[in-house]
């Protein structure tokens, strides 16, 4: 079973509708066995896929073809034991949102990865609440 960490930036965020991207992910992923954690901040996704090889390599390239995505790079592509994200899930808080910690959520969305998985994520977090 394979990870993959990637970061990219939103070609256009005001056409970007982080309902959408979730149910889209959601059903995709679901087809594919595919599971992770997305976290989108209204410019940029930092994304977590887990799976076998050829679903997490047929994921990342449908995500690399969609013209949403701009300057992807990957971060962290591992091979794992089992799966360190349970259920799909996408951590968002639009502009102005009051929707708690997003620390603390991302904490507990990232609770049985890998440390440096968990830091990656929590480092972004950190640095969007300071913007």
């Amino acid at each position: 079973m394979r990870q993959l960490v990637y970061i990219s930036s939103v070609r256009k965020p005001a056409e970007v509708d982080p309902a959408v991207i979730l149910a889209q992910s959601r059903r995709n992923n679901a087809r594919a066995r595919v599971t992770g954690l997305l976290f989108f901040d209204g410019k940029r996704f930092l994304q977590a896929l887990e799976g076998d090889d050829a679903t997490v390599d047929a994921t990342f390239a449908r995500i690399q073809a969609d013209g949403r995505h701009h300057a992807l790079v990957v971060l962290s592509n591992r091979s794992i034991e089992q799966r360190e994200f349970g259920e799909w899930a996408m951590a968002y808080q639009a502009p102005g949102e009051d929707g708690g910690d997003p620390l603390e959520r991302i904490g507990r969305l990232t609770a049985n990865a890998d440390p440096a998985v968990r830091a990656t994520f929590a480092g972004f977090a950190k640095v969007r609440r300071a913007a």
